[in-house]
């Protein structure tokens, strides 16, 4: 089971992660235990999708549109212009295909971090909300977004998709339509 590989992806991410980054992704991965612990969710699995989820973080834009490239990945316009979530779906085919994960929930988990989508599984949710609230992030509201998550996983997740929107609106720049989905999908099935 790919869970049981930790220590083998941890030396793997040695190799692919400055230090910062390497800190922030076992900050993950605990993270997305605990809250796969409150809410339900498969407590090894959260741990290695957080531990794996920016495996590509620090790879070049050339790199990672040449791996797009050689395996056939064609961005949409939005994707063009939205570097930030390049790693997410670099991350996901890397970890399927030269590390051998094959648990599609934890492939899936690493794919949607940076974005959401609609329909997230649990998993997704776990992990998405542990990269906003890691013990390592400091951002202004990440107090609050932690509150959120100790009480709710649909309040925290619909802060952390406003939050996402908001920055990327204020800068100009493209918001992703998977975000968008996953924010209307919260809003509307939201009870209250």
């Amino acid at each position: 089971m790919d869970t049981e590989r930790n220590d083998e992806f941890l030396e793997e991410l040695k190799k692919h992660l400055c230090p910062d980054r390497l800190h922030h992704s076992l900050c993950v991965a605990q993270s997305a235990h605990e809250l796969a612990m409150r809410y339900g969710a498969d407590a090894q699995k959260a741990y290695t999708a957080g531990l794996l989820h920016d495996i590509m973080k620090n790879e070049s834009d050339e790199a990672l549109l040449h791996f797009f490239r050689e395996n056939g990945i064609i961005l949409t316009t939005t994707e063009q212009h939205s570097r930030k979530t390049w790693h997410a779906m670099a991350g996901a085919l890397y970890c399927e295909r030269e590390l051998h994960v094959r648990d599609a929930e934890i492939l899936s988990a690493i794919r949607w971090h940076t974005t959401g989508r609609a329909g997230m599984t649990l998993l997704d949710k776990v992990v998405f909300l542990a990269d906003f609230i890691s013990a390592d992030r400091d951002y202004p509201g990440v107090e609050r977004m932690r509150e959120k998550a100790e009480v709710s996983m649909e309040a925290a997740l619909l802060e952390g998709l406003q939050f996402t929107i908001q920055e990327l609106v204020s800068q100009g720049r493209p918001v992703h339509e998977d975000s968008v989905r996953a924010y209307n999908e919260l809003v509307c099935n939201r009870k209250g």
